[in-house]
């Protein structure tokens, strides 16, 4: 998932390990600027949300018009350097000199009126402005019945009579937005947008998402877990309902506002009632928040069936920060201990930062293979990520999968199996491939839009469809060792970079 914001440069606090921005210059409204000495922006990437959630990873380039573009991960924002307005692509270092020249660079016509930016917001320009957004990026990825004539109806519906109150626009947009039929694009007000944007650490390692039954009750269930995190740990389970927070009840509510009851300071505790299943029982379960990232990677040296050799096996938790640096540490120390072959045990992988997924995936792979391909509506948007080093490891490799293996996962899983290095073991996938923005709008509102998928190297759409694994039963390694022996990658998926 992308944030994308309609500011030019955004300034991270360094002493803060989260992101705590300063909009410095907005081109967009074109305000009048006071700024502090020149700033020097170097080399360095920001910010992460993974939300399978998910915040996917870096940054990625900055767009037109002045509006930023973030890689999102699931539940948190870490800030490790600054974007600038107008620059081509990440990796430069520019020094942008003096506040005037700052104020040049995104001047065109701006105005010295400072408060012309709260002047300009109207409620139908927040209701058009989301339309517009919607219109020039949203991609059906499931339904395929979009049409820019349905939608434009909606905006002349939306707009025939004067919007009286701000909250109305806000109900308009969401009404717009249901129509899609799409359950990840939806609408943030203000308040839910900063909670997004300044998301902190401490929490319990749980994901919600709100899911109707059969009667058309919306219920508030565990999407995602930690392995090991504080809920998992108290015995909190995947789908898992919740029913109270702290002995609130929570029906009515969204996810939004129920993972802000749970939030809070590091070292406190809240109190969630949950329903194992549709028929099991409510347990009421004390949870200790924490800030502790704790590795997501637990490995161990074991025999085979026939105990002759030694096998590498690795459990994957999540794609975390820490997951590529103790992958390779995992693995580096398994190969120098004797392990002939590795078992990456995907099982209940939830996703994580979209980006750590991809790094993973490299370090199995060789210089030249696809890792993912994304597409988009606009085919500018539509790309290739290879691997670009020889791969850390060659022994047979097997990936354990379940139905809980999702988003950041299958990406792995289907760039090792479409690629001939590894043989999927397990259940079919969970089936998440989509790719959402989170897109700014001029009252600090946002709206959260869906604007591409990921296919797998073999050009299968992951979403909706999950991955299919060569085994239900785990093998032996002479029949893992055979299957892998057969793999060939078609020769239409041979890149032109693996050829050379």
């Amino acid at each position: 998932m992308e944030l994308i914001r309609r500011n030019c440069v955004h300034i991270c606090n360094a002493s803060s390990p989260f992101l705590q921005t300063k909009l410095a210059i907005n081109c967009k409204v074109k305000a009048n600027l006071h700024l502090p000495k020149p700033l020097s922006l170097s080399r360095r990437w920001i910010c992460s949300l993974s939300h399978s959630k998910n915040m996917d990873g870096q940054v990625n380039h900055l767009k037109e018009g002045g509006k930023m573009m973030w890689v999102i991960v699931t539940g948190f924002i870490l800030c490790f350097g600054t974007p600038v307005c107008n620059n081509p692509a990440l990796g430069q270092t520019l020094d942008l000199g003096q506040p005037q020249e700052m104020v040049d660079r995104c001047k065109e016509g701006m105005p010295t009126d400072t408060g012309a930016e709260e002047k300009a917001i109207t409620n139908e320009g927040i209701v058009e402005e989301a339309w517009l957004v919607v219109n020039e990026n949203f991609l059906d990825a499931r339904h395929h019945t979009w049409s820019a004539k349905a939608w434009l109806k909606k905006k002349e519906e939306a707009l025939s009579r004067p919007i009286q109150t701000r909250s109305t626009a806000h109900d308009i947009i969401r009404r717009m937005l249901a129509t899609l039929d799409d359950p990840y694009t939806r609408f943030l007000t203000p308040s839910e947008f900063t909670k997004l944007a300044r998301y902190d650490l401490s929490g319990v390692g749980i994901n919600l998402k709100e899911v109707s039954d059969e009667d058309g009750v919306t219920k508030l269930k565990v999407l995602g877990i930690i392995l090991g995190g504080p809920a998992h740990s108290a015995g909190v389970k995947q789908g898992d309902e919740i029913l109270s927070v702290n002995g609130k009840s929570v029906e009515g509510m969204t996810s939004s506002d129920v993972a802000s009851l749970i939030q809070g300071p590091k070292e406190t505790f809240v109190s969630l009632e949950v329903k194992h299943g549709d028929c099991g029982d409510s347990q009421n379960v004390i949870i200790e928040r924490q800030q502790v990232i704790r590795t997501p990677v637990f490995y161990r040296l074991e025999k085979d069936e026939n105990g002759n050799e030694d096998m590498g096996y690795i459990r994957l938790k999540e794609f975390s920060a820490l997951a590529r640096r103790d992958l390779t540490t995992a693995m580096r120390r398994l190969k120098d201990a004797g392990a002939s072959h590795f078992v990456l045990d995907l099982r209940d992988n939830p996703g994580g930062l979209v980006q750590a997924g991809i790094e993973i995936a490299k370090l199995f792979l060789e210089s030249g293979d696809p890792v993912i391909y994304t597409v988009g509506r606009d085919l500018d948007s539509q790309k290739s990520i290879l691997a670009k080093s020889p791969a850390l490891i060659t022994v047979p490799l097997m990936v354990l999968v379940n139905g809980h293996t999702a988003s950041a996962s299958e990406i792995v899983a289907a760039a090792l199996h479409d690629n001939c290095r590894a043989i999927l073991v397990g259940e079919r996938t969970f089936g998440k491939g989509l790719i959402q923005s989170v897109y700014e709008l001029e009252d600090g509102s946002a709206v959260v839009v869906t604007v591409g998928k990921y296919v797998t190297p073999t050009h299968r759409d992951i979403d909706g469809n999950g991955i299919e694994p060569d085994f239900h039963y785990r093998p032996g390694l002479v029949e893992a060792k055979k299957t892998l022996s057969r793999c060939r990658v078609p020769a239409e998926f041979v890149t032109r970079d693996k050829l050379l």
